[in-house]
């Protein structure tokens, strides 16, 4: 390992080329290992800290694109009582424009809960919403709409299924809230569900779109789903788990196959970057390596002396990788942020113990690739001849 430092050392513009090359090459792979699972991660990170451990819908479709749920407070009441569960509400999910004082309504999305659990969103201001007509607003709304907390507005609902304009409805704001699943640049507002039903105009009261479980604490998701089945068989039930591997075989896999594709790619780069680095380097010293072997050096010696080369190049453009990708992944983070409906608290680079030792293999790898054809050379490098055409040369 010494040597080879030296024959690097003695070659610092070369050397320095393929480290930073691999540093490159190396943030990028690092990124991609990141975007495999990242966005899987952060989005089950999401729901465990929503609160809620399972849900419940009517069909398979996403929440607010398939049937209503109905007497779904009936249902939420019979669940809360089950033995593993902690607490269920109803949620149901529409649009609406909210306006103040005649000014111009700033379009939102609509939530109304029913149940014995927490609400699913924090208030930041003010407090939460009661039975009354009470409505709390994310920060985008109360910036847009230029609502806060004790403001009277009204409410013109757009509800699955209606073909009718309904009227707007008088709510209080009480509250600005933070709601987990709000996109950057998302409004959203909520309410009772029965005062979301009087404002879709009092039909379908008490039907939701699903209805969110929380587990007793010890007791396992996928234990608390199998109890809501005994009481609810002619609905859907899902673990968050089961919810996050629908969306990792659907959507998700999009992701997953651009980071198969680009980590193939930058391996491939680095593999020809460091073996046509290794090789000009030891083309250039084939009279110094014959005269090595010729003073005694080892076949190995000298294969050994190249492996070593290759190994210091890719390990130290791979430390530098490590800084290099997370500063990279911040910014292209940023950049897929702006996709329309991706929640503001999803990341799709996420780091895991996981992707840093594959990451670390995968280096490793790519040091032993890229000096198999050096190594090649040099074990077959006929001592005899090379000396001749050196002096001859």
């Amino acid at each position: 390992m010494a040597f080879a430092w030296r024959s690097l050392v003695r070659q610092p513009a070369r050397a320095s080329l393929g480290v930073v090359g691999v540093a490159a090459v190396g943030a990028l792979l690092f990124d991609m290992l990141l975007l495999s699972q990242g966005l899987v991660i952060s989005m089950r990170d999401l729901f465990e800290r929503v609160g809620f451990d399972v849900r419940v819908t009517a069909s398979d479709a996403l929440p607010g694109q398939g049937p209503l749920l109905a007497n779904a407070v009936a249902h939420a009441s019979a669940i809360a009582h089950l033995p593993s569960v902690r607490a269920a509400i109803a949620l149901r999910l529409a649009n609406a424009v909210v306006q103040k004082n005649g000014a111009r309504g700033q379009y939102t999305a609509f939530q109304g809960v029913a149940g014995t659990g927490a609400h699913p969103w924090t208030i930041l201001r003010g407090h939460d919403i009661g039975s009354g007509p009470d409505l709390i607003v994310n920060e985008n709304t109360s910036r847009r709409a230029g609502v806060q907390p004790g403001d009277r507005v009204t409410v013109r609902a757009f509800c699955s299924g209606d073909t009718q304009a309904l009227p707007p409805v008088p709510f209080t704001v009480t509250g600005v809230a933070e709601f987990p699943f709000d996109t950057p640049n998302g409004t959203t507002v909520a309410t009772s569900l029965d005062m979301l039903a009087n404002t879709c105009g009092g039909n379908e009261t008490g039907e939701a779109d699903m209805i969110l479980v929380a587990a007793r604490e010890g007791t396992s998701p996928d234990a608390a789903a199998a109890e809501v089945v005994t009481i609810v068989p002619e609905l859907r039930v899902f673990s968050n788990e089961q919810v996050v591997s629908r969306l990792e075989g659907g959507g998700f896999t999009y992701f997953r196959q651009i980071s198969t594709v680009l980590t193939t790619v930058t391996l491939s780069f680095a593999v020809l970057l460091i073996t046509v680095l290794l090789t000009v380097s030891v083309n250039q010293r084939l009279g110094e390596i014959a005269a090595l072997r010729a003073l005694g050096f080892s076949r190995w010696r000298v294969v050994a002396d190249v492996l070593c080369e290759s190994i210091l190049i890719v390990g130290g453009g791979g430390l530098l990788s490590l800084p290099l990708g997370a500063l990279l992944a911040a910014g292209l983070d940023r950049i897929l942020k702006r996709i329309a409906g991706i929640p503001a608290d999803v990341h799709f680079f996420v780091f895991e113990p996981g992707a840093l030792q594959v990451h670390l293999l995968l280096l490793v790898a790519t040091a032993i690739l890229a000096a198999l054809y050096p190594i090649r050379i040099v074990a077959r490098l006929p001592i005899a001849a090379t000396l001749r055409d050196e002096v001859i040369g």
